[in-house]
């Protein structure tokens, strides 16, 4: 996604929004939660890339210098019906795997302007550590 990507793991929460129905996999209550600004700025850049209907994916990988590094993208299909939890946040359908949402529950998806410019962070409580390098965490 455009806009750049920075994260922070703070222990700032939000409450969860009610699950909506979606085709994969539901949860009881949505565990990543979409900031006002965030859930805006997704849906701007679904407009300019002409995919209103779609999603957002949000993962965790193995890399950086902690261990792992968040990942966004945009998720046009149903994702995987057998594995994926589905759930929607501030209006934003997000699609997340069953091994990412062990590092992400309880995280605030959030977007920033700033001076230095602007992009997504992860506020993520399960975080134990970070890199300097601004994009990886250890857990």
């Amino acid at each position: 996604m455009r806009g750049g990507y920075n994260r922070d793991e703070s222990e700032e929460t939000s409450d969860v929004p009610e699950t909506m129905t979606a085709t994969a996999t539901m949860t009881a209550a949505g565990p990543i939660v979409v900031t006002e600004a965030a859930a805006s700025k997704i849906n701007a850049l679904l407009a300019e890339e002409q995919k209103i209907e779609a999603g957002l994916r949000v993962f965790v990988q193995g890399g950086g210098c902690s261990g792992f590094q968040y990942g966004l993208m945009i998720e046009e299909g149903a994702g995987d019906a057998e594995a994926d939890k589905v759930f929607r946040s501030n209006g934003i359908t997000l699609f997340v795997d069953p091994i990412s949402i062990r590092y992400l529950s309880g995280a605030e998806v959030d977007f920033v302007d700033n001076l230095m410019g602007g992009g997504f962070t992860i506020k993520n409580p399960n975080a134990k550590s970070t890199c300097g390098c601004g994009q990886s965490f250890g857990a």
